[in-house]
């Protein structure tokens, strides 16, 4: 009896509390806040104009820990794009087909687990409300920072080295017989002028006789006007000459006298990021993507091995520009830090007031950021300070400084240009990690070696400036970081870890600056033992 009785009494309970205007059905989920998980510009500019780009962030990003332990920059490579493009291919399926049902514009990519997309506000909110959808990021139109001065000089041969390439001693390198042979630069900027005298024999793409513009040229610019260039341009271009610019501090020499770059035995290879100097988080990241893996000009096939050592980033994101959240590309440069490759950043042309270092991606721990000094190693005016609070860290920044005033490069067409500005300070510091990894190919992406050995050579300077509560005096500092660069004690550092002492090209110590302060010794050890206050202060990686 008790077995039929039981079925009706629950029979009867539930009719009751049907009437009673209750239900049996699970508790609603608490209503999803989508709006928090947007940028603030992405909702401003739907409302404005019914449509925006935006860059659809993904919860389940690939974890890369494992990428420390490996030895070599192949490997690392390697793991790093099977990792990253295997997450984006098991995770980004119900959210492209989403994309596609709501008939939105989108792309794809691995470099974080991300996806662009063009879209209207309803797109936004669907995405938003999305559980394996983390944050809405903003995609705006940035324009380049522009240089301080700018100067068109002729193609003229003065048959001397630059003085700021003598200023850090790299010529005292190219005597020992490294000139950055065997070592590869990436730039992503405006584009290059490939065929420049100064920097065409240096080109990857460039065999002597004929060229391959394969894994050695990516344009990132698919709409808007694309300038000179167009858009996807087959070849290395420049519509501005910001780029070719930077490369020729780089690699540039044109056999003829201008000797204008730090390792012009390197070969480079580039990706346009900008449409007129005119980029976005999307052309920024799909640059750093192509560099992890580059592909062939049909965007297919991508190879780790033809990634380069070290690659350039003299370009800015500011919040005025519509970069509202400070870490928008920050897993990007992480996981470009995670393959072996070191990305040596302008620090920024805001200076002189303090916590001025504050866009992407430059405000980085993983960026390699460079602050500008004069020919006097004094700081430059415009250089920005840190210490880094956009983001809340208080991060200690610029890392390192070079020569950024009054730069002499190469520039279009086949002619000269003199320059100010980070961005003529930071390919100093990209063509140094090549000559570095020239003397020590065992070197080669190890990051953290190649970066502390140029901190611990650099020429140690002080200012009166306080920022972030450091002293100028202390080293490091947040107007100079760990100093103006030394290409050669940096090399003797290498090759030799043995004691060195400052000197300046001439090898006069009497040139060295009143606001230098002694280097430290480096005692001989296996690799480079840093001395205990260089330690202290040394940078602690998350």
């Amino acid at each position: 009896m008790k077995r039929k009785t039981l079925p009706l009494i629950a029979l009867v309970a539930v009719l009751m509390l049907i009437s009673s205007g209750l239900t049996l059905a699970a508790p609603a989920a608490p209503t999803i806040d989508w709006q928090s998980k947007v940028d603030s510009w992405v909702m401003d500019t739907a409302r404005a104009d019914g449509q925006t780009e935006f860059l659809v962030f993904l919860a389940d990003q690939a974890d890369l820990s494992a990428a420390a332990a490996l030895t070599t920059k192949l490997e690392k490579g390697t793991y790093v794009y099977e990792t990253l493009s295997s997450k984006a291919a098991e995770t980004q399926g119900p959210v492209l087909d989403a994309l596609q049902e709501s008939g939105a514009e989108y792309r794809s990519y691995w470099v974080a687990n991300m996806i662009w997309v063009r879209a209207g506000m309803d797109t936004v909110e669907a995405m938003a409300r999305r559980a394996d959808v983390s944050r809405i990021y903003a995609n705006p139109t940035v324009h380049m920072e522009d240089p301080v001065e700018q100067v068109i000089d002729g193609p003229d041969s003065p048959d001397a080295v630059e003085w700021n390439i003598a200023k850090v001693n790299a010529p005292q390198v190219w005597a020992e017989g490294f000139t950055g042979q065997g070592a590869v630069i990436g730039g992503q900027d405006t584009g290059y002028q490939w065929e420049h005298p100064a920097i065409k024999n240096q080109y990857r793409g460039w065999d002597g006789s004929s060229a391959d513009h394969n894994y050695n040229w990516h344009d990132s610019i698919h709409s808007g006007s694309g300038g000179s260039c167009g858009l996807n341009s087959p070849f290395p271009c420049d519509d501005s000459g910001h780029g070719t610019h930077t490369m020729g501090t780089m690699v540039g020499d044109d056999g003829a006298g201008n000797q204008i770059g730090m390792a012009p035995g390197a070969r480079w290879i580039g990706c346009r990021n900008m449409d007129q100097g005119n980029g976005t988080p999307t052309t920024y990241s799909e640059c750093y993507q192509w560099f992890i893996a580059p592909t062939d000009l049909n965007d297919a096939n991508p190879n780790p091995a033809m990634a380069p050592d070290a690659i350039n980033n003299s370009w800015s994101c500011p919040a005025s520009e519509g970069c509202t959240d400070p870490n928008a590309l920050l897993t990007v440069v992480n996981n470009v830090r995670a393959a072996g490759i070191l990305t040596a950043h302008s620090a920024g042309n805001s200076g002189s007031a303090c916590s001025t270092v504050n866009t992407p991606s430059a405000i980085y721990d993983a960026s390699y950021s460079v602050g500008s000094t004069t020919s006097t190693d004094a700081i430059s005016s415009f250089s920005s300070r840190g210490p880094v609070t956009v983001d809340g860290s208080n991060r200690l920044k610029p890392d390192i400084s070079a020569p950024g005033s009054s730069v002499r490069s190469s520039y279009p067409t086949n002619t000269y240009a003199t320059l100010s500005g980070t961005s003529m300070a930071a390919p100093h510091v990209a063509g140094l990690t090549a000559l570095l990894v020239s003397a020590r190919p065992d070197w080669a992406g190890n990051v953290d070696q190649l970066e502390d050995t140029i901190n611990a050579t650099a020429l140690q300077l002080t200012t009166a400036q306080e920022c972030g509560g450091i002293p100028g005096s202390q080293i490091p500092n947040n107007t100079f970081g760990y100093g103006r660069i030394d290409a050669y004690a940096a090399y003797q550092a290498a090759v030799n870890p043995t004691a060195v002492a400052l000197s300046d090209f001439s090898g006069n110590p009497a040139a060295i600056p009143a606001n230098a302060l002694p280097m430290l010794a480096l005692p001989a050890a296996t690799g480079l033992a840093l001395a205990g206050a260089y330690v202290a202060n040394k940078r602690r990686r998350s």
